[in-house]
């Protein structure tokens, strides 16, 4: 069995959402920020050194007793699309494959830290404000581009939806919520509305709880 140990309002959502879609047996262990830092409580550490979300534990991997811990929500998405004997995982044709590749990266590499910037920013008094506009361009530029690859295709890796668009998701949710996603951008908020309308992500948000961003 999967245990999620998921934090309120992260990108542990899009976890749950891949297990529903994976149609996987998990349990959900719940916790909440700290009100005053909006950082992940200490409890956390006891799973991980690091102390985030997401992380989970597979009790049907490693020794009994001792389940197996995997962080970082790239490294969990790939391990359990492995699990599932590669379902929502790399499509056969060269140029999806690529695409799915480069997606499945590209959302935690790329596009969040400008997002992450901006959040921060925005909590600085007084420069942190007219920083903030400065960060806006960085972030026009990664939006414009994710617009014009969904202008050309329905998902982001190949004909049907892949792990990449889940990976993808809470990125463009968070911009959509605090950095200038909106309808100048139809096609991303089209795709924004599509995969938040599916069954699974509808399944995985009643398991999660509270999501600020769906």
């Amino acid at each position: 069995m999967i245990t999620v140990h998921h934090l309120e309002n992260s990108r542990s959502q899009r976890v749950l959402w891949l297990l529903e879609e994976l149609a996987m047996p998990y349990a959900v262990r719940h916790y909440q920020r700290n009100k005053a830092t909006m950082l992940a409580p200490p409890e956390l550490r006891r799973i991980h050194p690091l102390g985030k979300s997401p992380v989970i534990e597979d009790g049907d991997a490693g020794v009994p007793g001792d389940p197996l811990v995997v962080a970082e929500t790239g490294a969990i998405v790939e391990y359990l699309v492995e699990k599932a004997d590669g379902r929502l995982g790399i499509p056969r044709h060269r140029r999806a494959a690529l695409h799915y590749r480069h997606f499945l990266h590209y959302a935690e590499g790329s596009l969040m830290p400008p997002l992450l910037l901006k959040l921060v920013l925005g909590r600085v008094p007084l420069l942190g404000k007219a920083a903030q506009r400065k960060v806006q361009p960085m972030i026009d530029v990664h939006l414009d581009y994710v617009e014009a690859h969904l202008a050309a295709n329905d998902w982001f890796a190949g004909d049907a939806m892949t792990a990449a668009d889940i990976m993808m998701s809470f990125p463009l949710e968070a911009a959509r919520s605090r950095a200038g996603l909106d309808a100048t951008r139809p096609r991303t908020i089209a795709w924004l509305d599509r995969i938040h309308a599916r069954p699974a992500y509808q399944a995985a948000l009643a398991k999660g709880g509270t999501y600020a961003y769906a």
